[in-house]
Parts: structure tokens; sequence; C-alpha cells
């Protein structure tokens, strides 16, 4: 990330691509650091601290750092689970279709199975 880019962002963020709470990658995403290093130094002074103290700082920094602001609409990342609100209503639409359709077949699906001989003879033998 250049140094630009990173004075732009107003502060530090929890990433939202993060392996555990986002914090080592939101950390070094500010500083533009590799995030291998961050999370090296993490375990590392887990392992010379004790459990307790880097737990607790690592939980208290997820807490009070709030998530990375989400992009702008027109940049050109992918469209992901958080920005269902930037669709537009066809995509929306189409979204529930697609949506009901797969409900539907379920629901078929579990219809058959009750409906079925097998079904009604397993539940009387196995009290199902």
């Amino acid at each position: 990330m250049s140094r630009n880019s990173r004075m732009s962002r107003r502060g530090l963020y929890r990433s939202r691509n993060g392996v555990l709470l986002g914090v080592c990658r939101g950390v070094a995403d500010y500083f533009d650091f590799s995030v291998f290093w961050i999370r090296a130094t993490a375990v590392i002074l887990f392992i010379c601290t004790g459990f307790w103290p880097i737990v607790g700082v690592y939980l208290l920094a997820a807490l009070l750092m709030k998530f990375d602001p989400a992009k702008s609409v027109g940049s050109e990342s992918k469209q992901g689970a958080g920005d269902r609100h930037r669709c537009t209503r066809n995509d929306t639409a189409e979204r529930l279709r697609r949506k009901w359709k797969l409900m539907e077949k379920r629901i078929r699906r579990m219809e058959d199975k009750v409906t079925s001989r097998e079904f009604d003879w397993n539940s009387r033998f196995h009290g199902n």
C-alpha cells in the first residue's frame, strides 16, 4: 500500500479480510508492513509473555478498532456479501428469484421424502 493511500484512510481499522478478527491485517495495512511479520511478532509475544496479556490486548484491540470502511461504489472491487445494499433493483430481484427457486426445490425434496412409503415404514419401525 502506498503512503498516499495510507494517509487517506484517516485511521487504524480492523480488516474485513483478516484471519482472526482482522487486527493484525489492519495494523499491517496501516503501517504498510507485511502481514506475515505482524502475525509472527504477535505469536512471539504470545509465547514470551504468556497467554493472557497478549490475548487480552488483542481482544481489546478488536473491540476498540472499527471495521475498515466499505469501498466506494465506483471502485473496481468485486461485489461481496457486505455490498448487497449497493445492488440495483434488478440485481436484488434476480437474487431473490434464485433464492426462491432454491427454497422451492428444497421444499419439494422434503415433501417427496416425507410422503414416500419408506419414510412411513421407517417412522413406524424406528419411532422417528
